[in-house]
């Protein structure tokens, strides 16, 4: 019997007012990159970024003006959603200096970084990698890539109730900072996702959930969280 194999597709995005797509090399998160979700999680002061990563094909793509469809995962009791400012690379580099840091700022996108917390907290008990808390399928839902530069406010609400709010100002480390954190530590490279952390509020979500992100001009997000 011949085995046949079919190669994944390639990971990848929408960009806003275009029919082309932004393939996706790495998705990086930051921690804790907000102060008041620092406090909410145990943390005080600003100390050092810390990152982890999801796989390229956990981005859970939203097309404009569409609501996603994110199927509750297996093994949790406690889905937890985070809002995030998404920063995608469009020219990588290695130790690159805050100054140049934008220049490798390909365009910006509204993204959720989904935690199975449970899981997540005990690893965190064990000193495991949370790999099962933050890397599973469709755990990066994301929305169209938009050139402009965002500013002002982040929020997130849940079947119409806030949940999360704050400024991307109250960033810890901005994205230019991260950028350039990032780099000493990986090489970064076209086609890379920054998940920049997300502000206080972060709660659970239940099968028939609708959740509704916005970043002032980047639009909406909005995932239905199903069974």
């Amino acid at each position: 019997m011949t085995f046949v194999f079919s190669p994944p597709a390639q990971a990848s995005v929408a960009i806003a007012g275009s029919a082309d797509l932004f393939p996706v090399h790495r998705i990086y998160c930051v921690g804790r990159n907000y102060a008041d979700h620092a406090i909410e999680m145990g943390d005080t002061g600003r100390e050092a970024p810390f990152f982890f990563m999801k796989p390229a094909d956990a981005v859970l793509p939203v097309a404009e003006g569409s609501v996603g469809v994110m199927p509750y995962p297996s093994m949790t009791q406690d889905l937890q959603h985070e809002i995030e400012l998404v920063v995608a690379i469009g020219r990588g580099g290695k130790d690159i200096a805050v100054a140049d840091a934008v220049a490798h700022i390909w365009g910006y996108a509204i993204g959720l970084d989904m935690t199975r917390r449970d899981l997540q907290g005990a690893s965190k008990k064990l000193g495991r990698p949370w790999c099962t808390g933050k890397g599973f399928d469709y755990s990066a839902p994301i929305g169209p890539l938009h050139r402009e530069v965002p500013s002002g406010t982040i929020s997130l609400q849940v079947n119409g109730v806030p949940r999360q709010a704050g400024t991307l100002g109250n960033m810890i480390w901005n994205v230019a900072e991260t950028i350039a954190q990032l780099s000493t530590l990986f090489e970064l490279q076209a086609g890379d996702l920054i998940f920049t952390g997300t502000p206080a509020g972060v709660a659970a979500v239940v099968p028939g959930d609708l959740l509704e992100g916005r970043i002032e001009g980047l639009g909406s997000l909005q995932v239905r969280i199903d069974q």
